[in-house]
C-alpha cells in the first residue's frame, strides 16, 4: 500500500512551528485582551469561580477547589502556575482593584510569593469582579468549546469598565512584552465619559482628567508632565516613583514604597550600606510594619542634627526607594492582533468594545421581550376563548395541532397554553398578563429607540459608567508631585550592628561584650568592685544609665569599651551631680517599657524612648525623696499580664499586678510598697529589690547559704493590693542577699 507523504524543508517547518508557538504565547498566555483586561488563565479563573457561585455574598471556598475546576475544565496547565495567577488577583498590593477576596495567607509586600498552598487558603470573588461578569449571560459574548469539547467557555468577559487600565498587567511573549500600570477608576471613567461627549478630544484634554498611573502601594509619582504625556502619546516609556516618608525625632519613617518593591529588600539595601560604612549618619533601620501600618520602615539617625532630607536623597539614588517602572501599553485589540496603543486610542477602542457589548445585550434582551410578547399574545387569545381551549384539550388527541388551526396560534404559543396550570386560568392571571404586556411593550420601545439612536446609546453608556464609578470609585493613592533630583553621598562611615551585652558594675564601670551568651557575674572586676546589672542589645542601639538621684544618661553602645578589660568609669563620660552613684541601666527599643523605682517604695512604668537624653548632664526622670536611693530598672514584658514582686530588707514580699502602676514620662510615681516613714527616715526598712515577673516564673531568694525557691503557686500566697507592706518570708530570710528570677521556658 502506497503512503502519501509531503516533503517540506526543515527551515520552512521550523519557521511555521515557531510562528504558531509565538502566536499561541501572544494570544493565549502573555498579553491581556483590551476588552476585559485579562489573560486567558485569569479569565478562566474568574469564570470558574463564577460558575461555582463564589460571589461576593457567598461563603469562602477552598482555593484548591477552584484551581481543580479551572485546570480540569478550562485551563489544562500546571496547578502551581494557575494558583499563582489566582494569588496575584487577590493581592491588594499587586492589584489596584483586586478581583478575588482571599482568606488566609496570600503573601505580603515583602515577599509576594510567600503565600500559603492552595489547600490552606480560601477565596471568593470581590464586588469589583461584577463589572466583568454581570452581563456574561445576556448574549454579550461568544462561547467556544473548552479544550476537550465537553463544555463551553466565554471567549472574553463583557467588562463594564476598562479593567485593562484599572489593574494593568505584565507579560512576556515571544518578541514582545507588556507593562501596563494600574490607574484610578474615577479618572479613567471621567476620561471615557469625556470621549463619549467629545470624540475628537486630544491627549492634552484627556490628561486633565487622567493625571497618570495610580499604584496600590501609594508611592509618589515624580515624573514631569512632559514625560507622562510622551508615555501616553506613544504607549511606551518609564514612570519614576519615589517612596513617601515623614521626618520624626532623630528618625525617618517611610510610609509607602514604590510599586512591587518589598520592605525587606529596602531594609537589606540600607543595612548593607550601614555594614559597609557608607551611611555614617544612620545607626539603625527597622521594619515597624503591622496590620495597622502595612508599610512602616524606620531609619534611625545618629542624632537630630543629621539632615534627614539629604539622607533620603542619598537613599533614593542607592536603593529601590526610587524606581523606574517601564510602561508598554501592548494589548490584544478587538481584532485579535497585538499592538501598542496610546492612551486616547486605547480608550476609544475600549469604548467601541463596550458599545458593541451594550448593543448585543440590548438586542438579546429585545429578542427575549419579543418572544415573551408573542407568548403573552397567545395566552390572551386563550383567555378570550377559554371554554373552547378547555374543550379542545379535553376531547382532542392532538390538542396542540387543533389549537394552532382553530385559534390561529403559533407552535410556541400553543405549547405555552398547554403548559398552563389550572390555577393560572383565573381572571386575575389575565390582568397580570395584560400588565406584563404593557411593561414589556414600554421596555421594547425604549430598547428600539436606543438601538436606532447613537446619541441614546452614548447616554446609556455614560449613565452606566457613572453608576459603576459611584459604586467602585475611590480616591487616588499615588500623588503626582514635583521633586528635586536625588543625589548620593560621597563618604560614609558607621559601626556595624552586632549582638552585644552591656555590663555595669557597682562602682559605675561599664563595658560591652560581644554576643548575648555572656555570664556577666563571671567577668573580672576591679578590686572592691562587683557586678551590678547587664542587658543584651545591639551595637547600633543606645543604652541608658541611671544614677542614684534618678537622672538618666544616654550613650551609643558602639562607643563603649570592649569586655576584654575592666571597662571605663561613667564619670569620665557624663557629669552627674556631686555624690551620685550609678544605680542601673536600661536597654531596648524605643517602645520597650521599664519599671523604675526607689527604695522608698515608689515607682512608675516608663518607656525607653522617654529615658533618652543627649545631654551630658543627663535627664531628670525619677524623683527621689530624702534618705532613699534608686533601684535597678526592671524590664517589662507584658503590662497586661506581668506581676510586680517587691522585697523589703525586713524579709517582706508583696506581689501584685503590674497594670496597677501608671505610665509616666517622669516623676515620683505612686506607692508600690508601704514602708513606715519613721523606719525609712533612719533607713531601717527599705524596698531593696523590685522584680517584674511573668506568670509561671519562679523566684529564688538567696540569704547567705540559704536558698528559698518560690514556685508560681507559692508566689500566689504573697499576692496583695498595691501599697501594702507585704507578708514576711520564712524565718532565716530577713536578710536578702540576692534575687534570681527563673523565667518560664528558659
Amino acid at each position: 500500500m502506497d503512503i502519501e507523504t509531503e516533503t517540506i524543508s526543515i527551515a520552512e517547518y521550523t519557521e511555521g512551528a515557531y510562528l504558531n508557538y509565538a502566536m499561541y504565547v501572544i494570544n493565549d498566555r502573555a498579553l491581556p485582551f483590551i476588552g476585559d483586561g485579562l489573560k486567558p488563565v485569569q479569565r478562566r479563573i474568574i469564570h470558574a469561580m463564577n460558575a461555582l457561585r463564589l460571589s461576593p455574598d457567598a461563603k469562602f471556598s477552598k482555593s484548591a477547589r477552584t484551581i481543580g475546576e479551572v485546570i480540569g475544565k478550562f485551563h489544562p496547565h500546571g496547578d502551581s502556575a494557575c494558583y499563582e495567577a489566582m494569588v496575584l488577583m487577590a493581592q491588594t498590593f499587586s492589584y489596584r482593584y483586586p478581583l478575588i477576596d482571599g482568606q488566609g495567607n496570600w503573601g505580603s509586600p515583602d515577599d509576594p510569593k510567600s503565600y500559603a498552598a492552595m489547600r490552606y487558603t480560601e477565596s471568593k470573588l470581590t464586588a469589583y469582579s461584577r463589572i466583568l461578569l454581570e452581563e456574561l449571560h445576556q448574549g454579550t459574548v461568544e462561547w467556544i468549546p473548552n479544550f476537550d469539547g465537553t463544555i463551553e467557555e466565554p471567549v472574553h468577559l463583557p467588562a463594564r469598565l476598562p479593567n485593562v487600565l484599572l489593574n494593568g498587567g505584565m507579560g512576556i511573549a515571544v518578541g514582545m512584552t507588556t507593562d501596563i500600570p494600574p490607574h484610578n477608576l474615577n479618572e479613567i471613567v471621567d476620561a471615557c465619559i469625556y470621549l463619549l461627549d467629545r470624540p475628537k478630544a486630544d491627549l492634552d484634554q484627556i490628561l486633565n482628567l487622567v493625571k497618570g498611573p495610580d499604584f496600590p502601594s501609594g508611592a509618589e509619582i515624580i515624573s514631569n508632565k512632559d514625560d507622562i504625556k510622551e508615555i501616553y502619546e506613544t504607549g511606551r516609556g518609564a514612570i519614576k516613583t519615589r517612596a513617601v516618608y515623614k521626618i520624626g525625632q532623630s528618625e525617618i519613617i517611610i510610609t509607602a514604597l514604590p510599586y512591587q518593591v518589598s520592605g525587606s529588600k529596602i531594609l537589606e539595601q540600607i543595612a548593607n550600606q550601614i555594614r559597609t560604612k557608607k551611611l555614617p549618619m544612620v545607626i539603625d533601620v527597622r521594619d515597624e510594619s503591622d496590620h495597622e501600618y502595612p508599610t512602616r520602615v524606620a531609619v534611625v539617625l545618629k542624632s537630630n542634627r543629621v539632615d534627614a532630607e539629604k539622607v533620603m536623597s542619598h537613599l533614593f539614588v542607592t536603593t529601590d526607594l526610587e524606581k523606574n517602572h517601564r510602561i508598554n501599553l501592548n494589548i490584544i485589540g478587538i481584532n485579535g492582533k497585538p499592538r501598542v496603543l496610546g492612551l486616547v486610542p486605547l480608550l476609544k477602542e475600549w469604548l467601541k468594545f463596550r458599545a458593541d457589548k451594550v448593543t448585543l445585550r440590548l438586542e438579546s434582551r429585545l429578542s427575549k421581550i419579543l418572544e415573551r410578547l408573542h407568548i403573552l399574545e397567545g395566552l390572551l387569545v386563550a383567555y378570550l376563548n377559554l371554554d373552547q381551549v378547555i374543550e379542545i384539550i379535553r376531547t382532542e388527541d392532538k390538542p396542540k395541532e387543533k389549537l394552532i388551526t382553530k385559534l390561529r396560534l403559533s407552535d410556541e404559543q400553543s405549547e405555552a397554553i398547554l403548559n398552563l396550570r389550572l390555577r393560572q386560568l383565573a381572571k386575575l392571571e389575565e390582568e397580570k398578563i395584560s400588565m406584563e404586556q404593557v411593561k414589556l411593550d414600554e421596555e421594547r420601545s425604549d430598547i428600539e429607540k436606543i438601538l436606532k439612536s447613537k446619541n441614546r446609546l452614548k447616554t446609556l453608556l455614560k449613565s452606566e459608567l457613572q453608576e459603576d464609578k459611584e459604586i467602585h470609585g475611590d480616591d487616588r493613592l499615588s500623588a503626582i508631585v514635583n521633586r528635586n533630583e536625588a543625589k548620593a553621598f560621597s563618604e560614609k562611615d558607621l559601626i556595624p550592628s552586632e549582638p552585644v551585652t552591656v555590663v555595669l558594675s557597682m562602682k559605675g564601670w561599664v563595658r560591652s561584650a560581644k554576643g548575648h551568651e555572656i555570664n556577666a557575674s563571671d567577668l573580672n572586676y576591679r578590686a572592691g568592685d562587683c557586678f551590678l546589672q547587664s542587658f543584651a542589645g545591639r551595637s547600633d542601639q543606645d543604652v541608658v544609665f541611671f544614677d542614684s538621684f534618678g537622672r538618666a544618661y544616654t550613650a551609643p553602645i558602639y562607643s563603649l569599651p570592649a569586655a576584654r578589660g575592666q571597662g571605663e568609669p561613667l564619670t569620665g563620660r557624663f557629669s552627674p551631680p556631686a555624690g551620685a552613684t550609678y544605680a542601673g541601666l536600661a536597654l531596648g527599643k524605643n517602645d520597650t517599657s521599664f519599671l523604675l523605682s526607689t527604695d522608698a517604695g515608689y515607682g512608675f512604668i516608663g518607656t525607653f524612648e522617654e529615658f533618652k537624653s543627649k545631654n551630658k548632664n543627663g535627664k531628670a526622670i525619677l524623683k527621689v525623696s530624702a534618705n532613699s536611693l534608686v533601684n535597678k530598672p526592671a524590664l517589662v514584658h507584658d503590662i497586661k499580664y506581668d506581676l510586680v514582686a517587691a522585697f523589703s530588707n525586713q524579709g517582706r514580699l508583696l506581689v501584685f499586678d503590674l497594670k496597677d502602676l501608671p505610665r509616666l514620662g517622669k516623676g515620683k510615681g505612686i506607692k508600690i510598697m508601704n514602708i513606715p516613714s519613721d523606719k525609712l527616715k533612719i533607713r531601717e526598712e527599705m524596698m531593696t529589690y523590685l522584680e517584674v515577673l511573668s506568670p509561671g516564673d519562679t523566684i529564688q531568694v538567696l540569704s547567705g547559704k540559704r536558698k528559698l525557691s518560690l514556685a508560681p503557686k507559692d508566689i500566689q500566697h504573697f499576692r496583695g493590693e498595691r501599697a501594702r507592706r507585704g507578708l514576711k518570708l520564712p524565718r532565716g530570710f530577713q536578710k536578702i542577699d540576692n534575687i534570681i528570677i527563673e523565667r518560664i521556658g528558659s
